[in-house]
């Protein structure tokens, strides 16, 4: 009988409202939480949904640039054994430079007069510099075996490979926005010392002149030129990274069955293989959200 008039005599609790802030309420603990707590959990709610086509097209970006880093290869190969002249170094040059402002042309949405001059200006400049720097480059590593150029440039490319922009180019694009990444221009300074290491082991400064020419010309202009290509038409782009795929394994081929081999199992690999793997695993993602998320913002903070 006490306790009942205790009861109706006591005030009533108040009750429980859901705040960020304010401290605890009285009548409950810190971590109390009602019935309704739960009603606001979502499962899967960010759960992407992908398909095999789409993710099969969208990393052949990816097997495009191992076979254009293939093609570096092969033509350092077949410099070293003295199979390319220097007089063939410099057509290939010339003919790349050529063919790339072409497409850039044909291809850019917002390539003006002057900024086209701008690129000649200093693409003039940047082969003045290095046919200026090519007796530094033809005995740089003079006191160093082969052995180790070879270790060291073959871990460089890897290293490429790993950090590069496979989705933008490291030049900016005309009517770009954004800048490159920090880990894109990394990758871009590793082929710039790989292209120095072979150049060195040429036994004429022309040699060292031409193959460095033709490889920066290769990473620095390549992505930009494929890039270029994509953003102008997907199926010019899916043209040329068959035709590119190609030709890179027919070269690889003339150098040495096992390469051809490996990477043809590689462009496999990535092209078709690694797609179907994305999609499986998908069905395995388990992602929950509710009340007790952090906060994100809606909006862009830099507005």
């Amino acid at each position: 009988m006490d306790k009942t008039c205790e009861e109706i005599l006591s005030p009533p609790r108040p009750k429980w409202r859901k705040v960020a802030y304010g401290g605890m309420q009285p009548g409950y603990d810190d971590n109390y939480t009602d019935e309704s707590f739960l009603d606001g959990m979502v499962m899967n709610a960010n759960v992407v949904k992908r398909d095999l086509v789409k993710v099969m097209k969208d990393s052949i970006s990816i097997s495009q640039y191992l076979c254009i880093v293939s093609l570096v290869v092969c033509v350092w190969t077949y410099t070293l054994e003295s199979n390319i002249s220097e007089a063939s170094l410099l057509i290939l040059d010339v003919g790349l430079l050529g063919s790339g402002f072409l497409v850039l042309l044909l291809t850019a949405e917002k390539l003006f007069l002057c900024l086209l001059c701008n690129y000649l200006l200093n693409i003039s400049f940047f082969i003045s510099g290095l046919y200026i720097l090519a007796p530094i480059y033809h005995t740089l590593t003079r006191s160093i075996s082969s052995d180790s150029i070879w270790a060291l440039t073959a871990s460089l490319l890897v290293l490429h490979l790993f950090l590069h922009d496979y989705a933008g180019s490291t030049v900016r694009p005309p009517g770009a926005l954004t800048n490159p990444t920090l880990t894109s221009n990394i990758s871009l300074n590793a082929s710039i010392v790989a292209s120095v290491l072979i150049a060195s082991r040429l036994p004429s400064r022309l040699q060292v002149f031409a193959i460095v020419l033709f490889s920066l010309q290769v990473f620095l202009f390549a992505p930009l030129i494929t890039y270029c290509i994509k953003k102008y038409s997907f199926v010019l782009h899916l043209l040329f990274s068959f035709g590119l795929m190609v030709v890179t394994l027919g070269f690889v081929f003339t150098l040495h069955r096992l390469l051809f081999v490996l990477l043809s199992s590689l462009l496999v690999f990535v092209t078709v293989i690694c797609p179907y793997w994305l999609i499986k695993i998908q069905e395995y993602k388990f992602e929950i959200n509710g009340p007790w998320d952090e906060a994100k913002l809606c909006f862009d903070i830099t507005e």
